[in-house]
């Protein structure tokens, strides 16, 4: 059986060590980044099935990551995660096709029972 791949993006290195080490223990292969940068970088080098992102982030942001995973993979899922929720960015992340928006701080269990969710909807 292929296990799934999970890139989380997360400028707190604490939410990424967190989600690797909870989603490995369930059977997925997880690589984490502090910011977008290298993260498009392996993008364009492997697909992944989901990909979890904060938003607001020095240099690419993770609207700039949603934008660049549905251009090379469009069906691989968009999680996005941010401590500065309002309803605009909201809108403007579920129109730019999210799966899901959580603010932080993220649970982990939530998380996980999204990231099977989007997994079972492709």
């Amino acid at each position: 059986m292929d296990r799934y791949r999970v890139m989380i993006i997360d400028d707190e290195k604490i939410v990424g060590d967190m989600a690797k080490m909870s989603l490995e223990r369930e059977g997925y292969l997880v690589e984490t980044f502090l910011n977008g940068e290298p993260a498009l970088a392996r993008l364009k080098e492997e697909r992944f099935d989901v990909v979890v992102t904060d938003l607001k982030m020095k240099g690419v942001d993770g609207m700039e990551v949603l934008r660049t995973v549905k251009e090379l993979y469009p069906d691989t899922k968009v999680i996005m995660i941010t401590a500065f929720a309002n309803l605009d960015t909201a809108i403007e992340a579920l129109r730019g096709d999210v799966h899901d928006f959580f603010p932080k701080p993220v649970k982990i269990r939530e998380l996980k029972v999204s990231i099977e969710r989007a997994l079972g909807s492709r």
